[in-house]
């Protein structure tokens, strides 16, 4: 089933998807955001990159734990990226 999302929802849930990977979302918002990825195909498409580059420093890294203020930061970039990448599609 597809189900078309309004752009704004797609681009909150690629800003969380990290959140989501990492367990450090609350239930009611993994839910929202599996059940947004199981109906949104180029949402699904990031999300797979994304556990990629997941999967790839899990396997470099161990079990070594970033820094809080690490994670923060990343966070706001990957942020800034995905609003960066939501502007060159309207325009494009």
């Amino acid at each position: 089933m597809t189900t078309e999302h309004e752009d704004g929802d797609c681009r909150e849930v690629l800003t969380e998807v990290y959140l989501y990977l990492d367990l450090e979302c609350s239930d009611d918002r993994r839910s929202l955001i599996k059940q947004h990825l199981d109906e949104c195909s180029p949402c699904l498409r990031e999300f797979g990159i994304e556990q990629e580059v997941k999967a790839l420093v899990n396997r470099c890294c161990g079990q070594e734990q970033a820094p809080a203020e690490l994670k923060d930061r990343l966070r706001a970039k990957l942020s800034e990226l995905v609003v960066e990448v939501e502007a060159t599609r309207e325009m494009g």
